[in-house]
């Protein structure tokens, strides 16, 4: 049997441990009054938002967008809010065309635990990068999602690709 190795996934198993409770409190909200950009994977802040990758990614290169206002609608934000969050649609896929070229997205907002939203309360948008063929039969029969690049990696490679944003 072959056998593949993603050691970023040990960070969600060791979730699971008796004695690892939930965090208390909102994760983003935690992480957008942090100052630990790199050791949270944040790519970007703007005025009323941010760009971070998922930990737990379902392709590489997978971001989300995240308000920094706590909200658990879509509604909750003000237009400025939701005009910042679309402005952070575009720029995120233009850093990903950039560096990983995609083929395409996926592009989302799961509201409210039933339509799969990890963090129930606070909304925020999914960006999951697609190529031609990269569906496969892993996640079908063994649960496993193969991701082609250490997270490391692809964070260094967006990190250096919205500074020069940044400067034009």
């Amino acid at each position: 049997m072959d056998k593949l190795y993603s050691p970023w996934r040990s960070k969600y198993i060791e979730s699971f441990k008796p004695g690892n409770e939930k965090e208390e409190g909102c994760l983003f909200c935690r992480i957008a009054s942090e100052n630990k950009d790199k050791e949270n994977l944040l790519i970007h802040r703007s005025k009323s938002s941010y760009i971070i990758m998922n930990l737990f990614p379902y392709n590489s290169g997978h971001l989300m967008i995240v308000p920094y206002k706590h909200a658990s609608t879509l509604g909750e934000l003000n237009d400025e809010e939701n005009l910042d969050c679309m402005n952070m649609l575009n720029l995120a896929t233009k850093l990903l065309n950039e560096t990983i070229y995609p083929h395409g997205f996926n592009i989302g907002v799961n509201i409210g635990r039933v339509s799969g939203a990890g963090i129930e309360n606070h909304v925020h948008f999914h960006i999951v990068p697609r190529w031609d063929g990269d569906t496969n039969f892993m996640p079908v029969l063994n649960d496993v999602k193969i991701v082609s690049e250490a997270m490391e990696d692809t964070y260094k490679k967006l990190k250096k690709a919205v500074e020069a944003e940044i400067k034009t």
